[in-house]
């Protein structure tokens, strides 16, 4: 399926699917407090805990599944991607802060010394891997369409190693589906930045195959004014959607790719796309994972999971609260695999990929 995708992605030579006539006349329903990822105090609604109760029946806790979920996994290859924002850190007002703690680090460096991992984030990938500092895992930029791996050999599909070019920082630059879209991205971005820069506590950030405009600290009745001129702007690019996450709206080329596209190529690329032993988990909390966790749960094997505090609609089977239960549940996955009969090789060992560390 991963391939049918690729092969008419190329066909077309622009990677252009145009939305923009249902997009100018479709409104962004607004976030609520708790979609949006802001603090939620329990203690202020006594059938809060209730009702997230009865929503984890269906979406089980990943830490108090796990177990079961690892005895399954007993003699196959997982594979671990994981969001960025709202899951290895916290949401915060200024986005330019959301950094990642010293123990989530080390989690995710141990992590990738026994599984493949991957970093799948609307953020640009440079920023994303300044956040990270790690060099022993993938990283997927705007989505999923800036795609890059540590210089090292790569394992394809037909079962051949290939290095691939490398950018300014000696790391591999995979794959750009959005390329020919980023002269249009940045005269979008320097209207956006004109437009809505008397809007106190608007922010454009430039994700260079996406744009984001973030409106968390914008005032509630600015936001319908900043909604319309962000609109105005990007109605005169056909080749480019609208759509909103937590706080933010982003600015995308309107090409067939997302982050559950993103998993798909790196899977292909690790030579595992239609491998029956490989198990992808996808930890994610916005509403860009649900690309992610639609391809896994069409594969009909993995964990795709989910981390809300709150119940929400989701494609999801399991559940974390928030990114400290990210954490213990990343550190018990290393523990797990660091005591079994095959912790003395390492991911480039199990995989036959190369050196992944």
């Amino acid at each position: 399926m991963f391939k049918r995708h690729l092969s008419k992605l190329n066909q077309t030579m622009g990677f252009q699917r145009t939305h923009s006539n249902k997009q100018k006349g479709q409104h962004i329903p607004k976030a609520t407090n708790d979609e949006d990822g802001a603090p939620h105090d329990p203690s202020t609604n006594e059938s809060s805990d209730a009702s997230y109760n009865s929503w984890m029946v269906d979406y089980p806790s990943a830490l108090g599944s796990f177990d079961r979920m690892m005895k399954a996994a007993k003699g196959k290859k997982l594979a671990v991607f994981l969001d960025y924002d709202g899951t290895l850190s916290q949401i915060v007002d200024d986005p330019d802060r959301a950094f990642m703690t010293v123990e989530m680090r080390a989690a995710v460096r141990e992590v990738s010394k026994y599984f493949p991992t991957s970093i799948i984030s609307g953020r640009s990938r440079e920023k994303v891997k300044d956040f990270v500092e790690l060099s022993s895992v993938y990283y997927a930029g705007s989505h999923g369409m800036d795609i890059i791996a540590p210089p090292r050999p790569v394992k394809s599909s037909d079962g051949k190693y290939h290095i691939v070019p490398v950018d300014k920082k000696e790391n591999e630059v995979i794959f750009q589906p959005a390329k020919k879209f980023l002269p249009a991205i940045q005269e979008i971005f320097t209207a956006l930045e004109e437009k809505i820069r008397k809007i106190e506590g608007a922010r454009v950030e430039d994700n260079r195959f996406c744009i984001s405009v973030h409106f968390r600290q914008v005032r509630e009745e600015d936001y319908g004014i900043l909604e319309e001129k962000v609109k105005s702007v990007v109605e005169k690019y056909s080749g480019f959607r609208l759509s909103e996450g937590k706080k933010v709206m982003e600015i995308r080329p309107s090409i067939e790719w997302d982050k559950g596209h993103a998993l798909e190529y790196l899977l292909d690329t690790l030579g595992f796309s239609s491998a029956n032993d490989v198990i992808p988990l996808y930890i994610g909390d916005d509403r860009t994972d649900e690309d992610a966790f639609k391809v896994i749960q069409r594969r009909g094997q993995g964990y795709p999971i989910i981390v809300s505090s709150v119940p929400k609609d989701t494609n999801a089977s399991y559940s974390l609260r928030d990114p400290s239960e990210v954490l213990t549940f990343l550190l018990r996955l290393a523990r797990w695999r660091k005591s079994s009969p095959s912790s003395s090789r390492s991911v480039s060992q199990i995989w036959g990929i190369g050196n992944l560390n």
